[in-house]
C-alpha cells in the first residue's frame, strides 16, 4: 500500500487503486486486482465502482476489464500543459536536438522518481529506457542526480530514504552514502553524469533547471552511448547545454510568476 493511501483515507486508497490499474499497462479483470490489492475484495469494489462512475476508470462488460478512463485523458491533457515543463521548454529542447544531434530529456521530480517529460531522439537513434511519459529511479540517472543534488537537505534525505538502490550495471551506485558523495560532487561540478549507472552503455550529462531563488524546476540531460562520447567529450557541449537550461528556467518562471518579474524588474 503506498504512503498516500495510508495517510489520506478513502481518496488516498482510491488513487492507489488508480495506479494499480495503470501499473498493468493493459485492462485488467478485477480477479488480477484483487490478487495484488492489499484491500478487501469488497473495498476493492467500492473503489473501483466509484472511480468508473467518476470517469477515471472504464469498465468493458464484454471483457470484464477495467481500464483508464476517458477523463484522465483531458486532466492529463491539462496537466501537461499547467505543470509540465514540456510546453514552455519545447524551442529549447528543438534546438539542442538539432544543435548537437544527441538524445534529448527534459524530467520533472515526480515524488521519489523521475518523471521523463519530453524527449527528442538523436540523429542516429539509439534504443534506451527514457520514453517521454515513464518514471526511471532518480538515484542513477543524470537528470535524478542533477536535481537532486540542487535539493534543500531535507527535501534531498527524503527522497534518497525512498530509493531502492538496485543495482543495475556494475557502476550503479548501491548505497546512500555514495549517492551523497556523488550529488556533493555534481554540486562542485556545477552538473551530473549517468556514467553507465542504468544501462549499459548509456552515459549522458545533466543539469538542473532552477527558479531565480534557486528552486529545482526540472532537469535536463544530453544522452549518448559509450560508442560515440565518453563523459570527458560530453562536458565539450556544457556551454550549450547551459545556455538552453538557463533559457528553459527564465521561461518557466516568467510564465508562472509573471508579476514577480514584473515588480523585480
Amino acid at each position: 500500500m503506498s504512503d498516500t493511501a495510508q495517510g489520506d483515507g478513502t481518496v488516498g486508497k482510491a488513487l492507489d487503486v488508480l495506479d494499480q490499474v495503470a501499473g498493468f499497462g493493459r485492462p485488467v479483470r478485477f480477479s488480477e486486482l484483487l490478487d495484488a490489492s492489499p484491500y478487501p475484495k469488497a473495498t476493492l469494489y467500492r473503489l473501483l465502482q466509484t472511480l468508473t462512475k467518476q470517469g477515471m476508470v472504464s469498465f468493458d462488460p464484454d471483457r470484464s476489464a477495467y481500464s483508464l478512463g476517458v477523463r484522465l485523458v483531458r486532466l492529463a491533457h491539462r496537466a501537461w500543459r499547467q505543470s509540465s515543463l514540456a510546453p514552455l521548454a519545447r524551442p529549447q529542447v528543438d534546438a539542442l536536438s538539432r544543435t548537437l544531434g544527441e538524445t534529448v530529456h527534459l524530467a520533472q521530480m515526480d515524488n521519489a522518481q523521475v518523471l521523463y517529460v519530453d524527449k527528442r531522439n538523436a540523429a542516429k537513434p539509439i534504443e534506451m529506457y527514457s520514453q517521454a511519459g515513464k518514471v526511471g529511479p532518480a538515484y542513477c540517472t543524470g537528470v535524478g542526480k542533477a536535481m537532486l543534488a540542487w535539493m534543500p537537505a531535507e527535501e534531498q534525505e527524503r527522497i534518497i530514504s525512498q530509493q531502492s538502490f538496485h543495482g543495475f550495471t556494475p557502476t550503479t551506485l548501491t548505497t546512500a552514502e555514495d549517492l551523497r558523495a556523488e550529488l556533493a560532487e555534481c554540486v562542485r561540478r556545477g552538473f551530473a553524469f549517468d556514467n553507465e549507472e542504468h544501462e549499459p552503455g548509456i552515459i549522458c550529462i545533466a543539469f538542473p533547471i532552477l527558479s531565480g531563488a534557486g528552486r529545482v524546476m526540472g532537469g535536463l540531460s544530453i544522452t549518448s552511448t559509450t560508442t560515440r562520447h565518453s563523459l570527458q567529450s560530453l562536458q565539450t557541449m556544457v556551454p550549450t547545454i547551459r545556455t538552453a537550461v538557463d533559457r528553459i528556467a527564465e521561461d518557466v518562471e516568467n510564465w508562472r510568476f509573471p508579476d514577480e518579474i514584473k515588480e523585480r524588474a
